[in-house]
């Protein structure tokens, strides 16, 4: 792999001592920045001169348009194979990312450099479950946008490399109906993910106590389908006061999912559809042992005069039969795994987002392996994924061709050097605070 000897090198610190090179690693959060063409030709007629678009304005930025509006940033912590001096909130153009950001055949190529096997990708100009759409005025019009955008991703991204990808769909927020109709529709060709808010109810919709989402919840259990909780899927992210610095709320960030999962533990969908799988995307672990441990004490305290029922199960039985937990770097968690269920904990890498661990991402986790067995160590890295969203690639692919050492050894020419950010050079430090971040989110 090659270095730049005027800059530090990104492999750096990458394992040499061939530790990891038998090991196979599945992230199951990652994200896409939508391509200049995702839409082209995918709409019918009438709307294709309404589809998003991405134009270049005279300053150099991109942005997307539609629906009436300008929309910024069309990469918010694009920052992948960046100096982190040169880190922040940019970048605007597709130029200042590296191109596996948006370029699936790059993307690969990326993944081989850190022995990535396969990722599960989620939106960004779409926002993390598709609020973009549910926001359009015509909802004719947007639902034929989604559903370009799902057959995008189903065709020119997961199709291209279908040993390579899981598939992560979109649905029309606005009618349970038509999003059950979207889910068997994806299931159908091979899509056992779609994302949806961690807090419904801050995007206007009612909340995951309403039976309002039933069609939704069924058709999920019927498909097999797992229902992801993207942290930032409410577009809000938790900011502790005013004058709060960046860190603080990104600090707080994967403990914000303490509240869905807490929704999830407590309302009543979970029990009526116990085959229902659901996803903590991005949430970490380590808080988790706590967690079940009040809720299942808050429950055998007070049920007896609140009526609540969960039959022969406790809180935590529900949990840790239907959540899927997920974390990018936890060695917390993964010392206490046997109170959160290692059947259901899945590794991510986030890549191309200011937490990204690519190209060491199996580096990350190397620390923890000295403490788990090979076989929970396989469940976590990439079996408990290939189970939980109905992922077999080698079906299609050897195993002995999946491992890290194998897919670094075709990774070669892949430049690993930092990547200069044109737009920050020489800017100096960003006094960043959490509204910043908190309001990217809301934007973005």
């Amino acid at each position: 792999m090659s270095t730049d000897s005027h800059t530090p090198s990104l492999a750096d610190g990458l394992d040499t001592s061939g530790a990891l090179d038998d090991q196979i690693f599945i992230s199951v959060d990652d994200h896409l920045i939508e391509p200049p063409e995702m839409f082209d030709g995918r709409l019918p007629a009438k709307f294709q001169e309404l589809a998003p678009r991405l134009v270049t304005k005279d300053d150099g930025s991109q942005v997307w348009l539609y629906d009436g509006n300008e929309i910024a940033s069309i990469g918010v912590n694009a920052v992948v194979g960046k100096p982190p001096e040169e880190w922040g909130l940019e970048p605007d153009r597709l130029s200042n990312m590296r191109k596996g950001c948006y370029n699936v055949h790059e993307r690969v190529r990326d993944m081989n450099a850190a022995g990535v096997l396969a990722q599960l990708n989620f939106p960004s100009f779409a926002q993390f479950c598709g609020q973009r759409f549910y926001r359009t005025k015509d909802k004719e019009l947007g639902l034929a946008v989604l559903r370009a955008y799902n057959d995008w991703t189903l065709e020119s991204w997961v199709g291209e490399y279908p040993d390579r990808f899981m598939a992560c769909g979109l649905v029309p927020l606005w009618d349970p109906q038509l999003m059950a109709e979207e889910v068997a529709r994806l299931a159908a060709r091979g899509c056992h993910a779609v994302t949806f808010s961690e807090e419904p109810s801050k995007l206007g919709l009612p909340s995951l106590y309403s039976e309002h989402w039933d069609p939704f919840w069924a058709a999920c259990e019927a498909n097999e389908v797992v229902v992801c909780f993207h942290l930032g899927s409410s577009s809000s992210m938790p900011v502790t006061a005013p004058g709060a610095p960046y860190e603080a709320t990104s600090a707080l960030a994967p403990t914000s999912l303490l509240y869905t999962a807490t929704d999830l533990v407590w309302a009543y969908f979970l029990r009526k559809y116990p085959n229902l799988k659901v996803a903590l995307t991005e949430g970490g672990i380590g808080w988790i042992p706590y967690f079940l441990e009040r809720t299942d004490w808050v429950y055998l305290r007070h049920h007896h005069w609140t009526g609540t029922d969960f039959g022969d199960r406790l809180p935590s039985d529900v949990f840790r039969d239907q959540v899927i937990t997920c974390f990018i770097e936890d060695s917390a968690g993964l010392a206490l795994r046997d109170r959160i269920g290692v059947d259901m904990i899945c590794w991510e890498m986030d890549y191309p987002h200011a937490d990204c661990t690519w190209p060491a991402g199996p580096e990350s986790f190397a620390g923890s392996i000295a403490q788990l067995s090979r076989e929970e160590a396989d469940k976590i890295t990439h079996l408990n994924a290939m189970r939980l969203f109905h992922f077999d690639p080698f079906s299609r692919r050897s195993r002995e061709s999946s491992t890290v050492g194998a897919l670094r050894a075709l990774a070669g020419d892949v430049d690993l050097s930092y990547h200069h950010n044109e737009q920050v050079q020489g800017r100096g430090p960003v006094h960043a605070t959490a509204d910043m971040l908190a309001s990217a989110f809301v934007s973005n």
